[in-house]
């Protein structure tokens, strides 16, 4: 294998993804084809190590749960309730969907709010005839901004509390929760400055809204109540992690499996899966094998050692370079390889006579989730909602992310290096 044809396919494939050339399926795929003719890893790597199948199942069992739940009515119900509760203004729409995606994704996993939300999203701009183009990217960026306050919010955070054991659950809230305000805050205002003139909603829509009886849109005989009940129960089942640690792919499979069980006499298996969202799954399944052959040449472990070589052991320079050196590469590749490159360097570095290493580690937690913003290839979240627009003919195009997502990512990141600084940096070198 030659880790130069790997970089050329790597570059090739993203360059396609970023000018929409292709289809994004038929790209990944491709491209993850290449890898295996290539020789870039033997199938069974493939199958066995890069493909994150507990990612594509969590995607496919809330696929289900979610196409069943909106047969019943009940997510026009809470749209219809949402735009009530702030008389059909649509900055307020903003706040509130935003507040939703950042809370919800702090306490289950991002994919999980982004697949809920969404659905919601589309019926109330529909509603009000609003352009959904600027409530998907902020929905985008508060699911990421959220992940990143807790130890279950984002897989990387996940990694670091395993990695580092006086991480716990209450850590991660006290440690990254103010500076994930201040980031989503200041997000916040700059998209409602953004999007201020064309999330205007008219009059006479307000006035049919305040004609909407909700509970209209409710079908009772569809499966409502099974529908709800198994959706809250998997709800619960996730946010049980902290005390239980119940593995969130294996609640969602179970809801999923249950539900179709429940109603099968009303939405039989066979019609329910032809609705799931197999071009978003197999674009993961691309997308997986694309970042393992540039994991497999070396690529990203020399990428960790070089911003560690960089640093020289100084404790400043080695939280910032990690910060903005993970943050930069999580918008291009998924930041789950990256952060399990880091982990075993940092380790090491700390092995070298560098003491209280939590700024670094706090540092790649930073940078690895805030980093999934730069682009719509940035996080698993983006691709999801990205698909699901996709469903509803919306296209959320590249370089129109682009423009948003770079700036936000670097300012979030701009706003990190100074709490890190004053949090922690700053106390370390006395005063």
């Amino acid at each position: 294998m030659s880790p130069t044809l790997v970089l050329i396919v790597f570059i090739l494939v993203y360059f396609l993804l970023i000018t929409e050339k292709w289809n994004r399926v038929l790209a990944a795929m491709s491209g993850g084809a290449v890898m295996l003719l290539i020789g870039a890893f033997p199938i069974e790597k493939a199958l066995f190590t890069y493909i994150d199948w507990k990612t594509i199942a969590l995607l496919f069992a809330m696929m289900i749960i979610v196409t069943m739940t909106s047969k019943t009515g009940f997510f026009e119900y809470l749209a219809i309730r949402m735009a009530q509760l702030v008389n059909g203004n649509g900055l307020a729409l903003l706040v509130l969907f935003s507040l939703l995606a950042a809370a919800g994704s702090a306490f289950l996993a991002n994919v999980t709010i982004a697949m809920l939300l969404v659905p919601i999203l589309f019926k109330l701009t529909k509603l009000l005839d609003l352009p959904p183009i600027p409530y998907l990217i902020m929905t985008i960026l508060a699911c990421n901004i959220g992940g990143t306050a807790t130890l279950i919010g984002d897989p990387p955070n996940m990694m670091i509390g395993q990695a580092v054991k006086h991480f716990t659950f209450n850590a991660f809230l006290e440690n990254l929760l103010p500076v994930v305000s201040i980031v989503y805050v200041v997000t916040l205002l700059i998209m409602g400055t953004v999007y201020r003139d064309v999330i205007h909603v008219k009059e006479d829509r307000k006035l049919l809204l305040k004609g909407v009886h909700a509970k209209d849109f409710l079908r009772k005989n569809h499966g409502l109540f099974q529908s709800i009940s198994v959706l809250l129960m998997v709800l619960a089942g996730f946010s049980l992690y902290p005390m239980f640690h119940l593995d969130v792919t294996t609640v969602a499979i179970a809801g999923a499996v249950l539900l179709m069980l429940l109603l099968e006499k009303i939405y039989p298996p066979e019609s329910i899966l032809k609705e799931v969202e197999w071009g978003t799954l197999f674009f993961f399944i691309g997308l997986f094998l694309l970042v393992g052959g540039i994991e497999e040449a070396g690529f990203i472990d020399e990428a960790a050692r070089e911003i560690i070589r960089v640093t020289d052991g100084d404790m400043q320079k080695t939280s910032f370079a990690i910060l903005w050196g993970t943050g930069i590469l999580s918008a291009v590749v998924d930041n789950i390889p990256f952060v399990a490159a880091m982990i075993p360097v940092i380790q090491e570095f700390g092995e070298f006579g560098m003491v209280n290493m939590d700024p670094v580690w706090w540092s790649l937690a930073l940078g690895a989730c805030l980093g999934g913003n730069g682009t719509l290839l940035g996080s698993s979240s983006n691709l999801v909602i990205a698909g699901l627009a996709a469903k509803e003919s919306v296209h959320i195009k590249f370089y129109q992310y682009l423009l948003i997502g770079v700036p936000i990512t670097l300012i979030s990141l701009a706003v990190s290096s100074v709490y890190v600084y004053f949090k922690y940096l700053r106390p370390f070198m006395g005063g």
